[in-house]
Parts: structure tokens; sequence; C-alpha cells
């Protein structure tokens, strides 16, 4: 039991690290007011590693269904240590609120040892103002 608990102990330390470095972005929540069709979000992916990642940005809602928005860049390399804006645009289509996940996903380049697809979401409300 004495060894099993001391194993136990060295993964979780030894996976701490790894932890620390989850790729990130921000705001992960957010409101906004719209007296358009359509309501704009501005989010930042980071890239927390010592390599470049490949990014893409999706639109879901509530139910991870996507959602067409209009977003800009959506597909990007981003370096290591850096964060870069995207323009997120989302259609109300015709409701008066529209709740939205705006999610960076970290694609793993070909012929990389690791494969790994890592997903960050954030909750964004829009409003409609009229």
């Amino acid at each position: 039991m004495r060894h099993a608990l001391n194993l136990a102990t060295a993964l979780a330390v030894g996976l701490m690290p790894v932890a620390a470095l989850a790729q990130s972005m921000s705001p992960m929540r957010g409101e906004v007011n719209s007296f358009t069709d359509a309501f704009a979000v501005r989010v930042f992916p980071a890239n927390p590693y010592n390599q470049k990642i490949k990014i893409e940005v999706h639109v879901y809602d509530q139910d991870f269904q996507p959602v067409e928005a209009r977003i800009s860049p959506a597909i990007f390399q981003l370096g290591a240590q850096a964060s870069r804006p995207v323009l997120v645009v989302v259609p109300f289509d015709g409701a008066a609120e529209r709740k939205v996940r705006i999610c960076t996903e970290s694609i793993p380049f070909p012929n990389e040892q690791t494969q790994i697809r890592a997903q960050i979401c954030g909750k964004f409300f829009g409003h409609r103002k009229s």
C-alpha cells in the first residue's frame, strides 16, 4: 500500500510541469451587447510551449454543434511563448440572445512524436439591443 502511494505521489509530481504548460486563451468568458445582427469577440490564444504550434479556432453552440461564424484568422501558426488576437463575429440568426463556445484547438504537426490535439473553450453571451 505504501509503495502504491509513493508511486502515485511520484507520478503526480512528475506530471505537474506538463499541466502547468497548458495551452490557454483569454478571455474565457464574456458578454457582448450589440445593436446589429451579429456580435464580435476578440480572443487571444496563447502558446506556452518552446516550439511553434498550429492553431484552429472554432465556434460551437451550447451543445457543441458548429456555428457559422466569421473567424479571422481561423487557422494559423503560433510561435513559441506567443499570443495573438483572433476576431470572431457571430450572427444572432434572428434571436435576441446567443450563447456560444469559442474553442482554440492545437493541431499537431505531421511527423511530430506527440500527436495530442488539445482544445480549450470559453463561453460567450451575445445580447441584441434594439
